[in-house]
């Protein structure tokens, strides 16, 4: 890796290298470290900087708490630290003018995740001609908590900050402010589609891709300001910004709820924390607006893979009789015929209920839309055994990631797909995302649903 040109933002400037022929600029700030005077408020420019600031690592993620390493996926360990308001930028020329511009939003379940994971680098989008813009932003109780004082959604004032910094900075890394697609895969699926529908948001893109994402992972402030009051008990303190500033991230970090609470009736409530329905910056159900019309001249690209969550679900009910299986396959609105085993009966309703219906359902309130819809459906199975237990990993939560990065040689890839995961279907897929991203236009007809395996 060579030293990369230095490209001037609104801050100050920064230098980057050279990554597979592309230019890298690292960690580059786009808010005020929200931490100290600026923690639980809404995101501040960050302080101009003299001469040059090296960009060539990846910036600390949001506070957090290590993810558990199931034997699956890539075995990220994210550095988190202040300054976690930060953005990664691969360009092929920041000398160029007018390339197509991709912002991603991690997942992680609001609470989990760093742009810096390996299966999400955006080098081989910079590659072929698309400058990738990969974001952090606050999570947690940091990011999502309603304070009694303090706005209920500072992680979404978070995305905001990042694309207007795109907007005021991208053309000088040869990107076109005025052609930005948002993109986000799980968690960050459903912050491109609460995205869509936010007045704040109106034209700071023209495109969004959702990748195993939602358009209902949103709670009320009701239930938002009663979460932040029983915390405020927990801790002794009141819920106001005073208090919470007081107390150090651990404090929090160690009363914080796992990622997914393991329930299975619906997506919203299997993650604790998302976001706010205030009226303001999220007026509504982004999918109750999107049905009326908001955000119909965006072209989508939506989709999800065929079996999310099915080996992790297969784990938990090992040993299930058919009856059972049959009665919580039911009370999930799911059947099959023929029926398969039981494990695999619910496994199958757990996937259908959580990420499928949640597809078709944003699917579907697009139906009147102006611009065209495209879907797509991942069926590619791995081959291996999880080692977890709950038998083949199959086509799961996360594995399109690699392919849609065309990073099959990323770390964890080989333990999660094998050894001989398909190249051609990595061509495929990202082939497809590149000209979404520059056209509008992923290959297929709209309205019809690509299956790739």
């Amino acid at each position: 890796m060579d030293q990369a040109m230095i490209v001037k933002t609104s801050s100050g400037r920064v230098s980057g290298i050279r990554v597979e022929n592309v230019h890298a600029f690292l960690g580059v700030p786009f808010a005020a470290p929200p931490f100290g005077e600026h923690r639980f408020r809404p995101p501040t420019p960050p302080e101009p900087w003299e001469g040059v600031r090296p960009a060539v690592e990846h910036g600390p993620a949001a506070p957090q708490r290590p993810a558990q390493d199931i034997g699956l996926f890539a075995p990220d360990v994210f550095r988190y630290g202040a300054d976690c308001l930060n953005l990664d930028v691969h360009t092929p020329d920041p000398g160029a003018a007018g390339l197509p511009v991709l912002v991603w939003f991690h997942g992680g379940a609001f609470s989990v995740g760093a742009n810096s994971a390996a299966w999400q680098r955006g080098h081989r989008f910079a590659r072929d001609g698309v400058v990738c813009v990969a974001v952090n932003y606050r999570l947690g109780f940091e990011g999502f908590l309603a304070l009694d004082d303090v706005p209920a959604n500072l992680g979404v004032l978070d995305w905001l900050a990042a694309l207007r910094w795109v907007r005021a900075n991208i053309a000088a890394f040869g990107g076109n402010p005025a052609d930005v697609t948002i993109a986000g895969q799980s968690a960050g699926g459903a912050a491109v589609a609460t995205l869509m529908t936010m007045p704040d948001a109106a034209g700071l893109f023209r495109r969004a891709i959702v990748m195993s994402g939602s358009a209902t992972l949103v709670t009320s402030l009701a239930e938002a300001r009663a979460q932040a009051k029983e915390l405020a008990a927990v801790l002794g303190v009141r819920p106001v910004r005073e208090d919470f500033a007081a107390l150090p991230p651990e404090r929090l970090l160690a009363e914080q709820p796992p990622p997914t609470t393991g329930q299975l009736g619906s997506l919203g409530e299997s993650v604790a924390i998302k976001p706010v329905v205030d009226g303001q910056v999220v007026p509504g159900v982004p999918l109750e607006a999107i049905a009326a019309g908001i955000g119909g001249h965006l072209r989508l690209l939506a989709g999800n893979t065929s079996q999310e969550a099915d080996v992790f679900v297969r784990r938990m009910v090992e040993g299930i009789d058919q009856g059972t299986a049959r009665e919580a396959a039911e009370a999930l609105g799911f059947s099959s015929d023929p029926e398969p085993p039981p494990a695999e009966l619910v496994a199958r309703a757990v996937t259908h209920r959580l990420f499928i219906r949640e597809t078709r359902l944003l699917l579907r309130a697009r139906s009147a839309a102006i611009a065209p819809t495209y879907a797509y459906e991942f069926r590619w199975e791995s081959p291996l055994e999880s080692p977890a237990g709950g038998g083949r990993v199959g086509a799961v939560h996360n594995l399109d990631l690699p392919f849609v990065f065309d990073v099959l040689d990323a770390p964890g890839v080989a333990r999660t797909a094998g050894h001989h995961a398909p190249q051609a279907l990595a061509h495929e897929m990202h082939g497809a995302w590149v000209r979404f991203v520059r056209d509008g236009d992923p290959g297929w007809p709209a309205g019809v649903k690509r299956i790739l395996r």
